[in-house]
């Protein structure tokens, strides 16, 4: 399916490009999410009317994302959790309870921006994530997972 983009997507696009995409991905993911449109003679002449108001749009989001990521980056969360005697954590640290951690700090983070590559934290620690703010724009925090002993 051909569709016009109507946002920067990461490994697909920039705004106004014309891509073909599997039908299932346009209609079910980026058509209701606004990031996209169906490529037809009306949608593109309405996309070239809209392109400035757009462009200004997405220079905005990109300004703001490099803001917070300025105030984030180098950031140490500390998270206290409950811990065996072999300091192995009942249950783990999920990218919820970093987003929790997060907000409670004043940051207005999503937990799908929170990327987790080695998956859910379940050791005590120091671990380095990263946080996609934008589809350019990403920063790093450091999370300390604390023990609490249950006796």
């Amino acid at each position: 399916m051909q569709i016009i983009l109507m946002e920067k997507i990461s490994n697909l696009g920039l705004l106004g490009d014309i891509v073909n995409v599997k039908s299932g991905y346009a209609r079910n993911f980026l058509i209701p999410q606004g990031k996209a449109k169906r490529a037809t003679e009306q949608a593109v002449a309405e996309f070239e009317l809209k392109r400035a108001e757009l462009e200004m749009n997405q220079a905005a989001s990109l300004a703001t994302a490099n803001a917070v990521a300025e105030k984030l980056d180098g950031l140490l969360l500390q998270i206290t959790q409950k811990t065996g005697s072999d300091g192995k954590l009942f249950g783990s640290v999920t990218n919820s309870n970093i987003a929790e951690a997060l907000v409670e700090q004043g940051f207005t983070i999503e937990k799908s921006m929170i990327r987790m590559p080695h998956g859910a934290l379940k050791q005590v620690g120091d671990y380095t994530l990263n946080i996609a703010l934008h589809s350019d724009v990403s920063a790093h925090i450091t999370v300390s997972v604390l023990g609490e002993t249950t006796l």
